[in-house]
């Protein structure tokens, strides 16, 4: 288990992101709103959560739409997975867009989407003139099939 500090920020404090089941990789964040906020079909919103966290240097915070939300309105994380990163320390704000039919209500205290703790490795690139080969090599787009 890691731990990780948290702080309530901003103009509404937010609450402890959760796991819904003990199974579950991502925890639920809520909207840290004072009153609801609709979102109209097309629309984005930068949704607070009212919360702050430090991260431990190798880890970062994915931000990931909420399955159910998706499916049943169109409302999802625009920029999932979203990076917040080890060294950032302002509140945490999610971008919900609206791919949906209908306008949708954001409740305050609603969870808007997950977030899903993971481990990083950073890199220092090595320039080479040539790279090793394999079967695949520079095919992509759909050139291994499409069954």
């Amino acid at each position: 288990m890691l731990n990780v500090h948290i702080m309530q920020c901003g103009d509404v404090p937010g609450t402890l992101p959760s796991y819904a089941t003990q199974g579950s990789a991502g925890m639920d964040i809520t909207a840290a709103l004072m009153e609801p906020l609709n979102l109209e079909p097309g629309a984005i919103a930068l949704i607070p959560t009212g919360i702050a966290i430090a991260l431990p240097q190798g880890y970062e915070c994915q931000v990931r739409s909420r399955s159910g939300l998706a499916a049943k309105h169109g409302v999802f994380a625009l920029n999932a997975p979203g990076t917040i990163d080890s060294d950032y320390r302002g509140e945490i704000k999610v971008i919900l867009a609206n791919s949906g039919k209908q306008a949708y209500s954001i409740q305050p205290g609603e969870r808007i989407a997950q977030l899903v703790i993971a481990k990083y490795e950073t890199v220092i690139w090595e320039h080479v003139s040539e790279l090793s080969t394999t079967e695949r090599g520079s095919g992509g787009f759909g050139s291994t099939g499409t069954l």
